[in-house]
């Protein structure tokens, strides 16, 4: 039976991302309530994101569970859907996208001269199993001068972004070093991604 990869993402960087590893794949959109619970850690958070994310997606192709699933299904195509969710953390405060440009700056002036994490959770799932990973990076950034800031937020880029900045951007400028996975910090962690698609059979260069 083939496999059917579904990408539970509207974000166009994860899109582009994802289309590094030379996969064939459809996107769905998951619109799920991404608030954040009380009392929720951000471990906690950005896995419940991935997982409810791709439950959702799942749930929006009309497959059912696994005991109603069949080969004669879908045309004997079976679905695989991944999602992925990010967030950036600073003095255990969870950074989420900027609503408007004061909360945008406020973000980058806590984030100015200090070192800040980045969450990455996916996850894969298909009619018989679901399986998660969590991948963490630390970032530096370089001191910012309030000119910087507002000139940053100019440009357009921080908006709809985790922590109000795109490492593969402009925003590439402030940061002085990265520990762990730049694909991760944009969003999808891409050696994690394949290493979990190989456990449901889907290889980049199968």
């Amino acid at each position: 039976m083939s496999a059917q990869l579904y990408l539970a993402s509207t974000s166009p960087r994860r899109r582009e991302l994802l289309r590094q590893l030379n996969l064939s794949f459809d996107t769905l959109d998951p619109n799920i309530d991404e608030s954040i619970q009380s009392n929720e850690g951000a471990e906690d958070y950005v896995l419940r994101m991935a997982r409810e994310k791709a439950r959702a997606a799942f749930d929006r192709l009309g497959v059912g569970d696994c005991a109603s699933y069949s080969s004669n299904t879908n045309n004997g195509v079976s679905p695989i859907v991944l999602a992925a969710d990010t967030a950036v953390i600073c003095d255990q405060d969870i950074l989420g996208q900027p609503a408007h440009q004061q909360q945008g700056q406020a973000m980058l002036n806590q984030l100015s001269g200090r070192s800040h994490w980045v969450y990455s959770a996916v996850t894969c799932m298909s009619t018989e199993r679901l399986e998660s990973v969590l991948v963490k990076s630390k970032v530096y950034f370089r001191t910012l001068t309030r000119q910087e800031i507002v000139d940053y937020w100019q440009t357009g880029e921080p908006e709809g972004k985790a922590g109000g900045y795109a490492i593969q951007g402009i925003a590439a400028v402030f940061i002085e070093r990265l520990e762990g996975s730049f694909s991760a910090v944009m969003g999808l962690p891409l050696f994690e991604v394949n290493a979990l698609l190989e456990q449901f059979n889907i290889r980049a260069l199968g």
